[in-house]
This record gives structure tokens, C-alpha cells and sequence, in this order.
């Protein structure tokens, strides 16, 4: 990946001693997987916190609320049939754009502090051969329940080139999805945010 080298002096000495943190002779993976695992949380953790400071949860929560709201109203004028009844729900709708509106930009700005540092953590563990080429054996319920056969699928359109993994088993990106969607809702436990999302 000749594209972003310039990196690699930078990153390597921060990220793989996390990858080689964990030596197991008989799995040689076992180290990148508990370095992703790392890496994974300490990003959940961080996005986590951007959203903690840069959005105000009690607005962001009054927002959700008076979407909700309009949304039963203008449905319930749809069902009555009356006119007087939609017409002045319509009228509500100038206000309920700018709140959608409104909403969306306090969704984006963790998103915007957050997203070039993880692009690049990303393109370096994409790069990585210790992380690129390991795979984690699910067990066989859990392939299925996670969806994993669809996500692979998915996957071979896009990155048709080693996109394939051996049966129940998922690539460096499905273990980070993985683990950092089960530790950005405990951090958002831990935290107190209100609203969803990641």
C-alpha cells in the first residue's frame, strides 16, 4: 500500500507492539487477534467519548423526541382522513426539517473529529501482514446468528480477491466490527450517552 508509507514510521512502533503483544507458539494469529481486539476498543472508546463531549445529549434526546412525535401526529392525520387535520400537520413540517436537520449535524461532529484518524488506523491494519491475513473461528451458532454467510457475501462484490475465509470464520474487519459494536454500547453504558448509535 504505496499510497500513505509515510505512515508506517509513525504507526508502527505505536500499533505493532499491540499486535505482538500476545505470542502463543501454536497460533501465531492469536497476538494480531488480540491486537485488533485492543485497537478495536481503544477506537470504540474514543468515538464513544467524542460523542460524550461534542454532542449535547439532552438536546439530542429532546430532538429524538419531537421527531417521534411528529411523526405519530402526521401519521394519525394521514389515518383520520381529515384534511383540516393533515393541513396543519403540514404546516408543523417546516419546523420538523430544521430539527431533523439539526439533529444530523450534532450526529456528524464526532464523525468529523473521528473519521481521518481511524481511516488511517484502518488502511494501516489493512496493510499490516500480521493483521490481513488472520481469521477467527466463530462458533457455528453464532456465524448464523451474526449474519456472517450475508456479510461474506457482501463482501466478494466488493473485494472479490480475499474476501473468502474457511467456514465459520470471520476476517480482521468482521472481528473489528465485531468487538467494536459489543464495546461502544458498554462504553455508552459507562458513559451515559442517551441516544443511539455508535
Amino acid at each position: 500500500m504505496a499510497g500513505f508509507d509515510f505512515l508506517n514510521p509513525i504507526l508502527n512502533p505505536i500499533l505493532n507492539p499491540l499486535l505482538t503483544l500476545v505470542n502463543d507458539p501454536n497460533n501465531p494469529m492469536f497476538g494480531a487477534i488480540i491486537g485488533v481486539f485492543i485497537i478495536s476498543t481503544i477506537i470504540a472508546f474514543l468515538i464513544t467519548l467524542a460523542n460524550k463531549l461534542l454532542v449535547d445529549q439532552d438536546r439530542l434526546q429532546f430532538l429524538q423526541q419531537e421527531m417521534k412525535d411528529y411523526q405519530q401526529e402526521m401519521m394519525a392525520a394521514q389515518k383520520s382522513g381529515d384534511p383540516k387535520k393533515l393541513k396543519e400537520v403540514q404546516k408543523k413540517q417546516e419546523k420538523f426539517m430544521s430539527l431533523q436537520k439539526e439533529m444530523m449535524f450534532n450526529s456528524f461532529k464526532p464523525m468529523i473529529v473521528t473519521m481521518v484518524p481511524i481511516l488511517l488506523v484502518f488502511y494501516w491494519l489493512a496493510g499490516n501482514p500480521l493483521v490481513s491475513q488472520f481469521y477467527v473461528q466463530l462458533p457455528t451458532f453464532g456465524y448464523y446468528v451474526f449474519l456472517v454467510p450475508l456479510f461474506q457475501w457482501i463482501a466478494t462484490i466488493f473485494y472479490p480477491v480475499g474476501a473468502v475465509t474457511p467456514f465459520a470464520t470471520i476476517s480482521w474487519l468482521g472481528w473489528y466490527i465485531l468487538v467494536s459494536f459489543a464495546m461502544s454500547m458498554v462504553f455508552r453504558k459507562f458513559l451515559g450517552l442517551k441516544g443511539g448509535g455508535m
